[in-house]
């Protein structure tokens, strides 16, 4: 099988492509939609994805989806499948599309396919992570539950993934983590980065959240939390969830304050995480790790496991959360079908959509805006940067998954530390403890960072020394840390020359990166979205592929 898309319907519905084993198109429906973590049949993202790839549905060998034994009925409405690929009476209760939906239409060659969740969690991460089929890795995914299981442990060695150990729902950090940030107001499985960002600013209580969250020691489960049925609250299409615990968890939140009561979830978080991992990884006498799962956006946790120093190499799929799974089923099938073809590591994250200058001009003539085109655009919002300018950054491919690499990101200097606290509450409207990450030439990580690695995705924070905290306070968060985007010149130059045309006019090759979005919105993707957002915000100036336009004033 050569052509295999992999389908993620649900919760942060996606698509992804592969064609002879190379990612073609990564995509969640969110961008298409502009509903946060869209839950609806990917019409859209399929639809981008065969456009990318130059294909007709009926071209694919294999359609795949991240979920134990199950073929979702909207499949049927939107796919013309032959009844030889699927018998009528085993389709289920298909929708009934208007008629001015023509279906995809598959061939009778095409199979439709299913791959057990954290089994297409585990492939994201380790058929990207470019390690030699002869290094051992270990293999962990974690998350609030999938297909029943929430924590998995497996050998990744020979291009092969063998299941080591699972546990149920009874072993879940991810939803220990979810119902604490409930608890303080925010949303179950989508907001959990704020306790996280705000844990530094308190002290943990040990102790204070005990019962509330399952224990481990030596690798192995020995007391489970019985989490009860999750409710669910279905908002715009998108399902939200509520779990009991949350309740007599902000009661403790509110004893606590939110400062303490989120380092405690944090430091718990950490403690149990460990108290599983590194027994494993000595069990399993590696030095290699692979993870995915939602619970390993933990950028915090992520560095605690590396300055262990038990770790020559440490990889996070950068997707790690059910959008991901997309990717993960497809790889999966593909290298069960291939297993002699090596696994290349990750090259980049820019698999979405991309707008021509022809396309972008057209736009801004359309709404008579006003913009430039300088000789080189890279220079030019240097300059405004160095001005301490807001900017607006929209360039090439998007970015799949949950980070802004520097095709649709706001862009500010890092420099001074009021920064932070202006683009929080002027341009993305959030809670001004929440930190922005520093975006660094590649070449410059040994100088800002301590016990650093390369880091193209943001997916682990690091300790900054020192003598650099003063230097670029924007991006250091208030523990003396920072999440990271390393960013090399062969893998986004207009991005790379920017960096270092701000370094050449301050002396730090380093600015501070944030999505383009505002609080509670999807990341921007056309680039009318981005002159919406350019006008309704605080931002000063928008670059949009070629072109620049600027606020009066500026």
């Amino acid at each position: 099988m050569k052509r295999i898309m992999g389908i993620r319907y649900g919760h942060d519905a996606s698509v992804a492509l592969l064609v002879d084993g190379k990612i073609v198109a990564s995509v969640a429906e969110e961008r298409f939609t502009r509903t946060k973590n869209d839950g609806s049949f990917p019409i859209n993202a399929i639809e981008y994805c065969l456009k990318t790839a130059g294909m007709e549905a009926a071209e694919l060998d294999a359609i795949v989806f991240p979920a134990k034994g199950y073929l979702p009925p909207p499949l049927f409405a939107f796919f013309a499948v032959p009844e030889e690929v699927v018998p009528l009476k085993k389709r289920g209760d298909v929708p009934v599309l208007p008629i001015y939906f023509k279906p995809w239409k598959l061939s009778k060659t095409c199979k439709l396919l299913t791959v057990e969740h954290h089994r297409a969690h585990a492939a994201s991460a380790y058929y990207t992570s470019g390690l030699a089929p002869t290094e051992r890795a270990l293999v962990v995914t974690m998350d609030g539950r999938g297909d029943e299981i929430s924590v998995a442990v497996w050998r990744g060695e020979k291009n092969r993934l063998t299941s080591l150990h699972q546990w149920d729902g009874s072993a879940s950090l991810g939803w220990f983590y979810a119902n604490a940030t409930e608890a303080l107001g925010w949303r179950h499985g989508s907001d959990e980065w704020k306790t996280m960002g705000l844990a530094p600013y308190g002290t943990p209580q040990p102790g204070a959240l005990k019962g509330y969250h399952p224990e481990f020691e030596n690798g192995k489960l020995v007391k489970g939390r019985n989490y009860g049925a999750a409710s669910r609250w279905l908002d715009h299409g998108v399902n939200h969830y509520h779990m009991q615990d949350s309740i007599p968890l902000s009661k403790i939140a509110e004893k606590l304050g939110k400062e303490d009561y989120s380092a405690e979830v944090q430091r718990v978080a950490e403690e149990q995480a460990e108290k599983l991992i590194l027994p494993w990884l000595e069990k399993e006498n590696t030095r290699h790790f692979c993870a995915a799962g939602g619970f390993f956006l933990n950028v915090k946790f992520n560095q605690k496991l590396w300055y262990t120093g038990k770790l020559d190499s440490h990889w996070t799929y950068p997707d790690p959360g059910d959008a991901g799974l997309a990717l993960g089923a497809a790889l999966s099938v593909y290298f069960e079908a291939h297993p002699e073809q090596p696994a290349e590591k990750l090259p980049h994250m820019y698999y979405g959509p991309e707008y021509s200058a022809a396309e972008i001009e057209s736009l801004l003539k359309e709404r008579k805006l006003e913009y430039e085109k300088p000789a080189n655009v890279s220079e030019a919002a240097a300059r405004y940067l160095a001005e301490n300018k807001i900017i607006a950054w929209f360039q090439g491919r998007m970015e799949a998954g949950p980070r802004a690499l520097g095709n649709r990101s706001i862009l500010m200097s890092p420099l001074r530390p009021e920064n932070k606290d202006l683009i929080n509450a002027c341009v993305k409207y959030r809670e001004a403890f929440r930190p922005f990450a520093p975006a660094m030439l590649y070449e410059a990580v040994d100088d800002y960072l301590i016990n650093a690695r390369e880091e193209p995705y943001m997916i682990t924070s690091f300790e900054v020394k020192p003598e650099k905290q003063d230097k670029i306070p924007a991006v250091v968060h208030v523990d003396g840390t920072s999440r990271p985007q390393t960013v090399r010149r062969e893998t986004n130059p207009r991005y790379y020359d920017l960096i270092k045309s701000f370094g050449e006019l301050t002396g730090e090759n380093v600015i501070l990166n944030t999505s383009f979005n505002v609080k509670g919105e999807p990341i921007i993707c056309h680039p009318r979205e981005a002159i919406k957002c350019f006008f309704d915000t605080g931002l000063d100036v928008l670059v949009l592929g070629d072109f620049i336009l600027k606020k009066p004033g500026v």
